[in-house]
């Protein structure tokens, strides 16, 4: 993002890409651009040409919908930041799309998404979910994208819903999975190169990617912040492309904490999610925080027992004690909130690296 301009062959400033969102524009000199949430602390730009554009659907639809060349299909979409790529596919006849908007609130418009009726639904956890939970969720091709999946919301929407949820793994940078009718994660290896640097000793690996679809901006060797856990098992589909575990999270909400000799230790997300929802089953939504070195905060709904709370502390301090760490100081709130206009992260670290 320092020097933007190198990277993009017509020479689009970073400064031009942010003129033109802020006046409501989505294209720089008749290229497509648009930006990323946000959500690492960094905000990242992109531009394409109207040819990858029409590549990044085409690969999105064909493994997402397949059936797409001989069955129309209705699709809503409610994603942050992803209209200009999808609107190219209003000029299909195939295909209908409506698109909702997060920044108004899921209540704003969930009675419009039902009377659209759509067969496809492609939208960030946490919205599935409330309309899952408040009965708007009829589409039998439902799709999870723009945050990780959590193992309890993927639960609520599916018991709801009666319908697999499968998840989209995309960003900024590109379209990089689409989980298969069985449900299992693949990689877009026909698309994407990816290499792999550990992330030390958690048995998890980040991604280096390299698009080969696109021509005006350079995305080689380009570091992720993902954090991925792989499988070596087969898929009943069929498919050669690598399958993945679960996508645990970001490198940047991996837990620093410290032994009893000082030296920082790392814990992952899996293991302070795992801490919590294991430690009493009426748990369905949670938040914890690193606020500082030695001190987290953690977030429960208002409507758990006071037992309920008592457990969730003890869990983590025995985590905390396996590991060999020093236990931080544990904070409780009781205000647990979902915000539709940014991504929800269960787990994040608000402390800087040391």
């Amino acid at each position: 993002m320092a020097d933007f301009a190198a990277y993009n062959r017509p020479g689009i400033t970073a400064a031009e890409v942010h003129a033109a969102i802020d006046a409501g524009e989505d294209r720089v000199r008749g290229y497509p651009i648009g930006q990323s949430t946000g959500t690492s602390g960094n905000r990242g730009y992109y531009v394409i040409s109207d040819a990858e554009r029409f590549v990044w659907l085409g690969t999105i639809l064909a493994k997402a919908l397949p059936d797409i060349l001989w069955r129309r299909h209705r699709v809503a979409l409610a994603l942050p930041g992803f209209s200009t790529l999808y609107r190219s596919a209003e000029r299909g006849r195939r295909i209908k799309l409506r698109f909702f908007d997060l920044g108004l609130g899921v209540e704003a418009w969930a009675e419009d998404l039902v009377a659209f009726a759509p067969d496809t639904i492609v939208a960030p956890p946490k919205v599935l979910r409330w309309l899952a939970e408040n009965g708007r969720l009829t589409a039998r091709n439902i799709f999870s994208g723009a945050e990780v999946l959590d193992p309890l919301d993927r639960a609520v929407i599916e018991d709801a819903s009666g319908a697999r949820v499968r998840e989209i793994y995309m960003a900024t940078e590109g379209l990089f999975g689409v989980a298969c009718p069985y449900g299992t994660l693949h990689l877009a290896e026909d698309a994407v190169r990816f290499e792999w640097q550990p992330s030390g000793d958690t048995g998890l690996v980040t991604p280096l990617i390299t698009d080969f679809t696109r021509r005006v901006q350079i995305m080689a060797r380009y570091r992720m912040n993902d954090l991925l856990a792989l499988s070596d098992a087969p898929c009943p589909c069929g498919s050669p492309l690598q399958a993945v575990k679960r996508i645990e999270g970001r490198q940047d909400d991996v837990f620093e904490l410290c032994d009893a000799n000082g030296r920082s230790r790392m814990i992952t997300p899996d293991v302070l999610r795992n801490a919590v929802v294991d430690a009493d089953r009426a748990i369905n939504d949670f938040r914890i925080v690193q606020t500082a070195q030695d001190r987290i905060v953690v977030s429960l709904d208002p409507s758990l027992s006071e037992d309920s709370v008592g457990r969730v502390i003890m869990g983590l301090g025995s985590t905390f004690d396996r590991i060999g760490v020093v236990r931080p100081d544990i904070a409780v709130s009781r205000v647990l909130e979902v915000d539709f206009g940014r991504k929800l992260r269960r787990i994040r670290r608000e402390w800087p690296h040391r």
